[in-house]
């Protein structure tokens, strides 16, 4: 097929990139290299992409309308992968614009682009951050999410609504996949995981925030990857038994589906920690600090329906996750 993948140069658009390259896909990446991290860190990344034949990156963000909707016309993908947007909870508090322009906007674009092409299906990243102020998990996909914590998360519940009413009024198929904690090598270096590891090598200090009560359902990139696919070569379909009286809010009447992808294990931040600490073999200065406006203080996904849906099962537990990231940081960064 001919898949366009945006946020190609990212940390899961880049691994997403090659293992459909892997298959004998092609690949039409979109990625704007902008600098909110390394630059360097993201060129490498799509290097690896670049050693394949069928494999090209246009770099073009989502807001220029006229220059995607041209790419979109050029090379006429069969289905598209959405994975560009301005991430981060945190650095939404003191740049909500950049959000607005990328995630509301670029996205609009997008999906008009995937309308005026028919594509056959959208697959997009939503998050688990839309879940915000809610406390009974695991979180569900049947659940309302009316009340996100940061501007960020609101972006990704707007993408949902936004992907929903495309795929009402145009029938197009798309799904949205809610992320949980990905991690893993060539990671981003403003994740945790990255930032741990950099400070406790240079005999630095970590920042641990809720008093090291934060605890997550981390999710190993490779296992995210394999999710994308199984989930991305099974078009969305309606719900014939979708209820306007009881409304289901991960399915409707419209091709669209909305799945959880993440590990299905709540690990304590302390205990992620100590796994890294093991691989590393150094102990870690810890700074206890309380919980940062817009963090959740803990997630844990619900993936019943993806298992049913697609067959997805992760594999990889955060022991051998995290000692493969810590072997590819010292490699990568001659530590």
């Amino acid at each position: 097929m001919r898949i366009m993948v945006t946020g190609a140069a990212g940390f899961i658009g880049s691994a997403l990139s090659l293992r459909l390259l892997d298959r004998g896909d092609e690949v039409i990446g979109v990625d704007i290299i902008d600098d909110y991290y390394d630059v360097a860190l993201k060129r490498n990344r799509l290097a690896r992409a670049e050693a394949h034949e069928h494999f090209e990156n246009h770099e073009i963000a989502l807001e220029d309308r006229n220059a995607l909707l041209k790419l979109f016309s050029a090379h006429q993908p069969e289905r598209v992968v959405n994975l560009a947007a301005q991430a981060g909870v945190r650095y939404s508090l003191s740049n909500p614009a950049a959000y607005v322009d990328s995630n509301l906007v670029g996205f609009g674009n997008l999906l008009e682009g995937c309308r005026r092409q028919h594509i056959e299906h959208l697959v997009y990243a939503s998050s688990s951050s839309v879940y915000g102020a809610h406390t009974d998990m695991p979180f569900s996909v049947h659940q309302n999410v009316d009340h996100p914590l940061s501007l960020y998360a609101a972006s990704k519940k707007a993408n949902e609504l936004m992907a929903h009413a495309y795929s009402h009024l145009y029938r197009l198929p798309v799904t949205g996949l809610r992320f949980f904690t990905v991690y893993g090598p060539w990671g981003r270096p403003d994740m945790a995981l990255f930032t741990f590891t950099q400070k406790i090598l240079a005999g630095e200090p970590i920042d641990v925030f809720n008093h090291g009560r934060h605890a997550r359902d981390f999710t190993y990139i490779d296992d995210i990857v394999e999710g994308l696919i199984r989930v991305l070569d099974r078009p969305a379909k309606p719900n014939p038994d979708w209820n306007g009286q009881s409304p289901d809010p991960a399915t409707s009447t419209a091709p669209y589906r909305l799945y959880n992808i993440g590990n299905h294990q709540r690990v304590t931040l302390m205990y992620y920690i100590e796994i890294l600490e093991k691989c590393l073999g150094i102990q870690a200065e810890k700074i206890m600090l309380p919980l940062q406006n817009g963090d959740v203080p803990e997630t844990f996904a619900d993936i019943d329906d993806l298992v049913r849906d697609t067959g997805y099962h992760p594999t990889t537990g955060v022991e051998q996750g995290i000692a493969r990231f810590v072997e590819w940081y010292r490699d990568y960064y001659k530590v």
